[in-house]
């Protein structure tokens, strides 16, 4: 009796790789895969906000070549408030602005918040100039022909900006040499 041992036969490699390795390194490039694509995502995003910013500064800053002597004002009073309308054209006045009437507001529109700038096509680079010193005021515009512009007074008006903020607004813009 001979004691042999026998093992069973040694299977030759199939040449195959290991799996595992292979899982390992498909989710490490799909992660890096998605890290490039968030970078180059968040980077085409922030250069659209910084054209978007200077688009807005263009289109919001009023014309450098404008004076309160060329425009010319109606003032209107939208609120219960009697002689509020005159208050705001005689200081408006005070600062250079042409006042051509001033009077109760003879549209049916409802007026709200600090007031309203009303003006056509021709006088929007004007209403923008006015937008400074009433800058809560808001938009409207209309079908008229010439340059003039309304300030509508609102149940929420208080007060024109400042000397000093006025200042502030019609220099130039910092963000704006950037673009």
């Amino acid at each position: 009796m001979t004691l042999r041992t026998e093992r069973p036969p040694v299977r030759p490699r199939s040449g195959r790789r290991p799996l595992p390795p292979l899982i390992f390194l498909l989710v490490l490039a799909l992660a890096a895969l998605g890290v490039w694509w968030n970078v180059l995502r968040t980077e085409e995003q922030r250069t659209a906000e910084e054209e978007a910013a200077c688009e807005s500064v263009a289109q919001e800053a009023p014309p450098a070549d404008l004076e309160p002597a060329d425009i010319t004002l109606r003032v209107f009073n939208a609120t219960d408030t009697a002689g509020l309308a005159q208050t705001v054209a005689t200081a408006l006045g005070e600062r250079g602005f042409v006042i051509a009437e001033v009077a109760n507001d003879p549209t049916e529109r409802e007026v709200t918040g600090v007031g309203e700038l009303r003006y056509g096509a021709r006088g929007s680079d004007a209403a923008r100039y006015v937008k400074v010193f009433l800058p809560q005021a808001g938009d409207y515009q209309d079908v008229r022909a010439d340059a003039r512009v309304d300030v509508v007074v609102g149940p929420e008006f208080s007060t024109l900006a400042s000397a000093e903020e006025v200042a502030a607004a019609l220099a130039p813009a910092t963000g704006a040499a950037e673009c």
